[in-house]
Formats: structure tokens, sequence, C-alpha cells
């Protein structure tokens, strides 16, 4: 029998499917709150800001609120648009803190989120101040070649009674 010649094309499409599902399964989900509409599209959805919900998955009690662009019309339904690099982030005590994840890096990413089909990319990162039991979190968005410098920061307080496990 004659291997065909679509089956190497084939396991090379699902290995690709597979790995996309994995990496997809692994990243943190956010939760939409709510959003506003910005502009009115005729065909399509239209462009809004909408407001997710991240929960660090290494700080039981702390949720981070992002709003950001979301890019509408026929190019913004298929998923092809590019959104804008502009987000805004505020994160909160929203229960006891617990680090249930071990000790936590001085800095770490927490949240990455697709803005484009390729190349850019809307991030959270967690930063531990120890000298005011603070944790920092930046959001920015970068592209494969240049980032934009627009970014958001926030911090939430730890009482001192609870110690910040470093790494």
């Amino acid at each position: 029998m004659k291997p065909s010649i679509t089956a190497p094309f084939s396991r090379a499409f699902l290995g690709m499917a597979l790995g996309l599902a994995l990496t997809l399964a692994s990243a943190a989900h956010a939760e939409v709150v709510g959003d506003v509409d910005t502009a009115f599209k005729l065909i399509g959805p239209d462009h809004k800001i909408v407001v997710e919900a991240y929960d660090d998955p290494k700080v039981t009690g702390v949720t981070c609120y992002v709003s950001r662009a979301k890019t509408g019309g026929v190019s913004g339904a298929l998923g092809f648009a590019t959104d804008k690099a502009e987000a805004s982030i505020a994160c909160r005590q929203v229960g006891p803190i617990t680090f249930a994840g071990g000790p936590l890096p001085l800095r770490e990413e927490v949240f990455s989120e697709r803005l484009s089909i390729l190349f850019k990319r809307l991030r959270v990162v967690r930063m531990v101040d120890t000298k005011r039991s603070a944790l920092v979190y930046l959001t920015y968005s970068d592209l494969l070649i240049d980032g934009s410098p627009k970014n958001s920061i926030t911090a939430v307080a730890i009482d001192r009674g609870t110690p910040i496990p470093i790494k």
C-alpha cells in the first residue's frame, strides 16, 4: 500500500492543533465582568471596552480587573483585528490572602492574552515589594519586534502579619 502524501501533513496539523489546545487550556482564563460600546459598526459587533477579572493563580484572595479595547466590525468578529495596546488594571483583595502556589518569584508574568492573530499580547506581571509588604501588578502589551510603552500599574497591600513567601 502506497503511503498517502497527505498523511504527514495531517499528522503535522493534528500536532499543531493539539499544541495550541494545550497552550490555551493552560492559560489563565478571564471572566468577563461587562463591556460598553464605544463605536457603532454597521456590520459586525461594535467596538467596545471590555472589563475582565483574573484571579491570581498563586495568591488566593487577589483579583485583577483589566479593562481594554476590543475591536469590532467584521475583522473583530472573525478574530483578525488587532486590538489597541491600551489597558488599565486594578487589583484588589477580595478575600483572605493565602499563598497557595508556594514561594513567589520577585517578578513573574501571571496573565497573558493575545490581542492579535499573530504577534501582539497583553501581559500582566506581578512584582513583590518586600520592603513595603505589597504585590505590584503591571499591565502592558508587546509585539514581536516593538512593544508599546503604554502601561498601567496597581498594588495590593499585604498585612505585615502575613509574610510573603519569596523564592
